[in-house]
């Protein structure tokens, strides 16, 4: 999508700052300069002319890298304040991977040394593990994950303070594990796609004195309440990665039940995909229900145009008929979040 498009969906969802993805292809990154100006001195970005919806520099990168013997891929999500830090990032990244081959580069590189580079350049820039569960590409996957933090990010596990749950986990799942309660649990849609309706299907709630950039990092860091509201969280059960199984075969099954049955495929006989959920279950140490102290709050919700298709009994969100609802309710209540989140059902109804 162009950054007009997204900056339309990003207000009809109610999403008042989004991340630019990608700040390390040339060519969005020519883009993003070209369009967009930062916002009275907060290092978030509006596009010229418009002050709606603000930008903050992102971006995703995959580090492959041997650990033990074993290949690794880990995603990570990177934040920074302003064009001259993103313009030195990528110049030092590019020694380790094509950054023009896709949106999310592959690099050479551990990701202890990939953190040692970014807070070389600068130390308001931000590094957290991307979707930490998913089997393939998470920090804790059981594809190519590790069990903890300090295994993935080494000497510089200390300058991590925060964790994306992404759409496999939510924070009840995490707070099972105590390792995990000093980090921040943030949520993003993770939205690599064109269709709109990905947009802001995860999403953090702020309560800021000013919006800048250096205050949602700090209220993120200091995971303070008062500030870092909560969480919008897609419920994991609807992720592709929560049960154990294997697609090929038709098999899905809770993760009690895969290790039940020694986590072998009834059908094919082959060692199944340990979903998020078992992932968990493995590495927990505390039961089902436990709430750590200080925990942010948090809100389960799906896209309201898949909700409006289930309703409809579409095929699709991106059918006329769900369209036709779907803009009918953002007129009526402002946008979607105020759908989902407050309008009351006989209103909606």
């Amino acid at each position: 999508m162009t950054l007009p498009n997204i900056a339309r969906f990003a207000q009809t969802k109610g999403l008042n700052v989004v991340g630019t993805g990608d700040f390390t292809h040339p060519k969005w990154l020519m883009e993003l300069k070209e369009e967009l100006v930062e916002f009275e001195d907060s290092h978030l970005y509006v596009i010229r002319g418009s002050k709606m919806v603000k930008f903050a520099l992102s971006a995703e990168v995959n580090t492959v890298f041997e650990f033990k013997g074993s290949a690794r891929k880990v995603h990570h999500v990177i934040m920074a304040p302003d064009f001259d830090v993103v313009d030195q990032i990528n110049d030092a990244i590019s020694e380790f991977g094509d950054l023009a081959a896709d949106g999310r580069p592959s690099l050479d590189i551990t990701p202890a040394h990939l953190v040692e580079i970014l807070h070389s350049i600068s130390k308001d820039i931000v590094i957290f593990p991307s979707h930490a569960w998913t089997p393939w590409y998470g920090v804790f996957g059981s594809v190519s994950g590790f069990d903890s933090i300090e295994d993935c990010y080494g000497d510089k596990s200390d300058e991590i303070f925060a964790i994306e749950t992404g759409l496999s986990s939510d924070p009840p799942m995490n707070w099972r594990l105590s390792k995990l309660d000093r980090f921040s649990l943030v949520s993003n849609s993770d939205a690599h796609s064109p269709w709109p309706w990905r947009l802001g299907r995860e999403a953090n709630v702020f309560r800021l004195e000013r919006l800048s950039y250096e205050e949602i990092v700090d209220a993120i860091r200091s995971k303070d309440p008062s500030r870092f509201r909560l969480t919008i969280e897609t419920d994991p059960a609807y992720g592709k990665y929560h049960w154990s199984g294997h697609r090929d075969c038709g098999v899905a099954m809770p993760g009690d039940r895969a290790i039940a049955i020694g986590n072998i495929c009834p059908k094919c006989g082959r060692p199944l995909t340990k979903g998020v959920e078992q992932r968990v279950e493995e590495l927990a140490d505390r039961p089902r229900g436990f709430v750590p102290k200080g925990a942010i709050p948090f809100v389960h919700a799906l896209p309201l145009s898949e909700v409006i298709a289930k309703a409809l009994g579409s095929s699709s969100p991106s059918s006329s008929g769900v369209w036709k609802t779907y803009n009918s309710l953002v007129s009526r209540f402002g946008n979607e979040f105020e759908v989902l989140l407050r309008a009351d059902p006989e209103e909606i109804a």
